[in-house]
């Protein structure tokens, strides 16, 4: 006799029978946070047979606000939100239900889990938690950086830096992020000019590096006053403290690498942080509460990428799996 597998197992996951987010049941996982991280989490908790759901604020995190990328495995190039309404397609086949732009205010332990306490005191509850709630990147505060996001300014220079090859860039900031975006830039950009309101605070080796490029100019005790230009960046207004005088710098582009703030609003006071105020994870996304994960970069994990945020969100999911499987939950 012979047997057929019947590998069409989305099937049973027809976007027809999707249901509402059920605020009464009592959910296995609850993924907070609808980025890189907490998608993933919420696909790979699924398929394990998980009860889960989804809750956020910002459906996408920050990869929204991402012009384009170019370096997730399989995909040669996608805007940022292409890119998230990819995968939140994925996980809509799934059925997973989604509960979005809701202000969560905390989560409490209960004897058999968590209450995920949102606005109007109204209570979620579940065995486990993923706190998958990102970060945002901290910005200079300065004049015409938030109109031109996008169109000149950007966060994140190994996302955004291929679109500036062979042109003129700053890059915003003294420690090591900024001179390390500095350098990477300076491969493939014609000119690279790094600008800082005060010393360097990176580490001598990479100034060291930095300082022998070629086609990098250093200006130190700088102070960006102001992001300028048309329909697009074309300078920066700068003043030197040591002299006060304002100038402008001609540049396409504007690389602010002064550091991220992690989201970490719902977790400050219960959950062990770093100095920078990430959550603290082991290799298994374990934090400092049993029954409580995370994911993504609102965690200490290196390197803010996509695809380290998307990983390490399955990851936090195949751990709480286990957790809830031992019987801990």
């Amino acid at each position: 006799m012979d047997f057929k597998l019947d590998m069409n197992l989305g099937g049973q996951f027809n976007k027809s029978q999707k249901k509402s987010f059920d605020k009464n049941a009592f959910y296995d996982v609850l993924i907070v946070g609808s980025g890189p991280a907490g998608l993933s989490a919420a696909l790979y908790a699924k398929r394990k047979g998980m009860r889960v759901g989804v809750v956020s604020n910002k459906s996408g995190g920050q990869v929204v606000d991402t012009t384009s990328v170019e370096n997730y495995l399989g995909i040669d190039f996608e805007t940022g939100e292409g890119l998230i309404e990819k995968f939140m397609h994925h996980v809509d086949t799934l059925d997973v239900p989604m509960l979005k732009d809701v202000d969560v205010k905390t989560f409490e332990k209960t004897d058999q889990g968590f209450d995920l306490v949102l606005g109007r005191e109204e209570r979620l509850k579940t065995k486990t938690l993923i706190l998958a709630t990102g970060s945002k990147p901290r910005k200079l505060g300065v004049k015409g950086e938030d109109q031109y996001l996008g169109k000149g300014v950007a966060y994140c220079a190994i996302c955004d830096g291929p679109l500036f090859e062979g042109r003129d860039v700053v890059v915003a900031g003294g420690g090591n992020s900024a001179v390390e975006a500095a350098i990477d830039l300076a491969k493939i950009a014609k000119t690279v000019t790094l600008v800082h309101r005060s010393a360097f605070r990176a580490d001598q080796i990479i100034v060291d590096k930095l300082s022998d490029l070629e086609n990098v100019t250093i200006h130190l005790q700088t102070q960006i006053e102001e992001i300028v230009g048309e329909q697009l960046v074309s300078g920066i207004v700068v003043r030197d403290k040591a002299t006060n005088e304002t100038r402008t710098l001609k540049t396409d582009g504007v690389f602010v690498e002064i550091g991220y703030l992690p989201n970490n609003q719902l977790v400050e006071g219960k959950l062990n942080l770093n100095d920078r105020g990430e959550v603290i994870v082991n290799a298994l996304n374990e934090t400092s509460e049993p029954g409580v994960f995370a994911a993504g970069d609102v965690t200490d994990t290196p390197y803010k990428q996509i695809i380290v945020a998307a990983s390490e969100g399955a990851k936090a999911a195949l751990t709480a799996n286990d957790f809830v499987n031992r019987g801990n939950a």
